[in-house]
């Protein structure tokens, strides 16, 4: 593994657990359920997600709380190995993003069941239902880093 792509995962890893300690517990969402930051565009609100995106799946229990973490660990193990050979930079921050915050949600997951999302952007008088948090943010940046930046190995070597 290479250096870039640890120290990308441990520090998107050590972000998203520092904030959400700092705003669920040491904030006290937990019990207040909501505040703004911002009025009218940043709020925290909590919301336990025991499922994927957007609360899909949730409520199903034990069962699909162990696969998602199986699943989050696999796509954890295919980004690693993918990027056994990359050389940009960028790509590999990207996938340590991936994968850091894949395994922010996955201790999430361990420690209390299901993922604390607590960010809610709001804007220009529309209301977002949905919560989220920095390992979300994470996952969503560094994929689409993979996807830009990326190498292709599919691409044949052509002579000069």
């Amino acid at each position: 593994m290479q250096k870039l792509l640890l120290i990308s995962t441990a520090s998107i890893l050590t972000l998203d657990q520092i904030t959400k300690y700092l705003v669920v517990f040491y904030m006290n969402l937990i019990e207040r359920g909501q505040m703004s930051v911002w009025p009218g565009f940043i709020h925290f609100h909590m919301a336990w997600n025991s499922g994927i995106n957007f609360g899909l799946f949730s409520n199903n229990g034990l069962a699909a709380r162990w696969i998602l973490i199986v699943i989050a660990l696999g796509i954890c193990g295919v980004v690693t190995y993918w990027m056994r050979r990359e050389t940009r930079s960028v790509a590999l921050i990207s996938a340590g993003m991936v994968i850091g915050g894949a395994l922010g949600n996955v201790v999430d997951r361990i420690l209390y069941g299901s993922v604390a999302d607590f960010l809610n952007i709001t804007c220009c008088g529309l209301h977002n239902p949905f919560a989220f948090n920095v390992a979300d943010i994470a996952i969503f940046a560094g994929l689409l880093g993979l996807v830009l930046f990326a190498s292709d190995a599919k691409k044949p070597n052509l002579p000069s």
